[in-house]
């Protein structure tokens, strides 16, 4: 594994975000289909030792949005996954977070539903408000920044009917909220247009090794409309498509594959789709998934996803456990390196394998969270700041990645890989005992709200 390497692919990477009318890797655009399109001639280069497909998925993405709150002009875009349309009428705002259709009032029928972003899928907000009888819904952010590119978050065979909805800034949203409180009757009316687009998950494995023991390598290839997302998560895609090519030179016991999703930042659907279409039996030969999502953040702390529950609580299905152990080890003993442990929330793509009672792991390098004195101490950089403070915004370019961090993650996705295409003697065994321990998990996750990705 070479700095110079994983530079010349980041390089490529933003060369392909920066061709795109957008300029990033948003699905549905020229950037998304390019960064596709050049992890496929990569694998086209190895034909004896990986086989590849893409699994297409269908998905309705914003086009644009036409909005005015009370006769003003106000930006808004087009929620993806939501119908388009066309509505008028008064605006309600609805208490809580909109996630239980009690949450809605009386009298929302024929009005548009004012819903705040959070805690549950959008999705689940805008059924709701069909529910209700509201013609529309405008949901307004819960952060800085605006809702270009964000989604409804539940795959389009899961949920719905939904009503056509817009996205609109926090601060227009609490002025919205205001206004209504004080009693002001406003109307809003909105126009949204969507595209029918097909994207796709590439998935590949090796023709050696065992395919009823199988480990699985991934990472999501898509970006956020703001800009190239080269540490998100381009950092992800270009290690484990490094590591694949460096696999090339060795022979393995067990079937490694590889995925790189679509639609990460939607609200995990290419990862989500992925397992709603694998039978429980192909499931079980994946004896764990290790997930890679920002690599190289630049005041980074070296993340390792707490498998045995022993930091937050919550243990991933047999197997989780020994994955963090090893990545422990690994940067301990290999590395010389300090590491810190976060909370299995789901938030990247192995959630949706976490829910299916898939053993899962990670490694990252830290988004929005806050940089502690106690990391400072551990790992250099500044307390009080993100971990990447260009996380989902145009400045996430390869000037943005530390090179010294993403060059030691990608060493230690090398070393997991490698572990677990000689050998499955690290994980417990795959007894029915813990098949039955795996799909008890599979029940308790999805019985919450897994998930706290950027699209809720």
């Amino acid at each position: 594994m070479t700095r110079s390497a994983l530079l010349a692919k980041a390089n490529k990477l933003q060369e392909i975000a920066y061709s795109s009318p957008g300029r990033n890797r948003l699905i549905g655009t020229a950037g998304h289909e390019g960064t596709v399109a050049w992890i496929t001639s990569i694998l086209d280069q190895y034909p004896d030792y990986y086989t590849y497909y893409l699994q297409p998925l269908s998905l309705s993405v914003g086009a644009g949005a036409n909005l005015t709150i009370g006769g003003v002009v106000t930006e808004a875009f087009a929620v993806d996954l939501a119908p388009s349309g066309s509505v008028s009428a008064p605006v309600v705002s609805v208490a809580n977070l909109a996630c239980d259709l009690t949450d809605f009032p009386a009298d929302t029928a024929g009005k548009i539903a004012l819903v705040f972003r959070g805690t549950c899928q959008s999705g689940i907000k805008a059924h709701n408000a069909f529910l209700a009888g509201a013609v529309g819904m405008i949901v307004y952010n819960n952060d800085v920044g605006t809702l270009e590119g964000y989604s409804l978050q539940i795959l389009p065979t899961d949920g719905g009917p939904y009503v056509p909805t817009a996205g609109i800034t926090q601060a227009e949203g609490l002025a919205l909220v205001a206004r209504l409180a004080a009693g002001e009757a406003v109307v809003a009316e909105f126009t949204t247009v969507t595209n029918d687009i097909v994207t796709n998950n590439v998935i590949a494995e090796t023709i050696e090794g065992d395919h009823d023991n199988v480990i699985h390598i991934s990472g999501h290839s898509d970006s956020v409309a703001a800009g190239p997302g080269i540490n998100d998560n381009g950092s992800g895609t270009i290690s484990i498509l490094e590591v694949a090519v460096q696999l090339t030179n060795f022979s393995v016991n067990n079937a490694v594959r590889f995925s790189w999703w679509t639609a990460e930042e939607s609200g995990l659907l290419g990862a989500s789709y992925y397992v709603s279409q694998s039978p429980q039996s192909e499931l079980d030969k994946i004896r764990l998934m290790l997930d890679f999502d920002m690599m190289a953040s630049p005041n980074y702390a070296f993340q390792v996803y707490d498998g045995d529950g022993s930091a937050f609580g919550e243990s991933g299905p047999p197997g989780s456990a020994e994955a963090e152990y090893e990545f422990e080890r690994f940067f301990v003993e290999e590395m010389g390196e300090n590491f810190t442990q976060i909370e299995f929330d789901g938030r990247s793509d192995y959630g949706p394998f976490l829910e299916a009672g898939v053993a899962t792991g990670g490694i990252a390098c830290g988004a929005e969270g806050v940089k502690t004195v106690e990391e400072v101490a551990m790992f250099g950089g500044v307390a009080g700041e993100w971990y990447d403070k260009n996380y989902h915004q145009v400045g996430d370019t390869v000037k943005n990645l530390n090179m010294g961090a993403w060059i030691v993650m990608t060493k230690s996705i090398a070393h997991m890989t490698a572990t677990f295409a000689r050998s499955f003697d690290l994980l417990p065994p795959n007894t029915k005992a813990n098949k039955e321990k795996r799909i008890e998990h599979a029940k308790r996750m999805s019985a919450k709200a897994v998930g706290k990705t950027w699209g809720i």
